[in-house]
C-alpha cells in the first residue's frame, strides 16, 4: 500500500509540488543505485517535502517521534514511508528499522542537525549528530551530502503567507565509509561526521551559487 501510494504521488502531485518552488536538481549521478543515507542541511519543513518529492528514488525518511502525536500525521507519515526516531538519546529501533531498508538497498532521509537550523555562522550549520556516520559505518553504505538552498524563505520568520521562491538542490560526492578506517570506532565516527558536515556545506554553496 505505501509503496503503491509513494509512486502515484511521486507521478503525480510531486511535480506540481517541485513546480511550485521552480525545484532543481543538481548531482544526481552522485546518488549510487543501492543502499545509502541522504543527508541534508535543514532550514524549513520543505526540506524533506522537496527531497521525497524529486530523490531520483523513494526516500525513507526518519522524522522525530513527535510528530506520531497528530494521528493523522502519523498516519500519512506512515504511509509516506517515514519512520519515527527519538531524539536525544540511542533510539535501537530506529535504527534498526533504517539498517534494515539500507540493507535491503533502499534511501533513508536523515537532517544530521536533527532539528531545523536557520543561525548564520562560518558554514551556517548546526551541530551534527552522530548517529548519521555511526549509521553508515555500520551498514557500509555511503552517504550522500544534500545542500538545499531556497527553502528558508518560504515561510521566513513573521510572514503570514507563504512564499514560492526558487529552490535548488544539490547532491555532492558520497561520504564512503571505506575512507575511514584508521582509529577506533569512536574516532571514525567523529571524523567521519565532520566530512559529512563539510561536503553538506559545499554542496548547499553550490546550490546557492546556482
Amino acid at each position: 500500500m505505501s509503496a503503491l501510494l509513494t509512486r502515484a504521488l511521486r507521478l503525480t502531485l510531486a511535480h506540481v509540488v517541485l513546480g511550485a518552488y521552480r525545484t532543481r536538481f543538481a548531482g544526481v549521478e552522485n546518488v549510487p543505485p543501492g543502499g545509502a543515507i541522504l543527508a541534508g542541511n535543514h532550514v524549513s519543513y520543505l526540506d524533506p517535502v522537496l527531497l521525497w518529492c524529486g530523490a531520483p528514488r523513494p526516500v525513507h525518511f526518519m522524522a522525530k517521534v513527535e510528530l506520531w502525536d497528530s494521528r493523522f500525521i502519523g498516519f500519512a507519515l506512515k504511509r509516506l514511508l517515514a519512520f519515527p526516531v527519538r531524539r536525544g538519546m540511542p533510539d535501537r529501533v530506529a535504527l534498526s528499522t533504517a539498517a534494515s531498508l539500507l540493507d535491503s538497498g533502499e534511501l533513508v532521509g536523515i537532517f544530521p542537525e536533527g532539528t531545523r537550523h536557520r543561525a548564520h555562522g562560518a558554514d551556517g550549520l548546526g551541530e551534527a549528530n552522530e548517529g548519521v556516520a555511526f549509521m553508515a559505518l555500520r551498514s557500509g553504505v555511503p552517504v550522500v551530502p544534500v545542500g538545499i538552498h531556497g527553502t528558508a524563505e518560504a515561510l521566513p520568520p513573521g510572514a503570514r503567507v507563504p512564499r514560492f521562491p526558487r529552490v535548488t538542490i544539490r547532491y555532492g560526492v558520497p561520504v564512503r565509509p571505506e575512507e575511514f578506517t584508521d582509529g577506533g570506532r569512536k574516532e571514525r565516527v567523529e571524523l567521519m561526521t565532520r566530512e559529512i558536515m563539510e561536503r553538506i556545506a559545499r554542496a548547499r554553496d553550490r546550490a546557492r551559487e546556482a
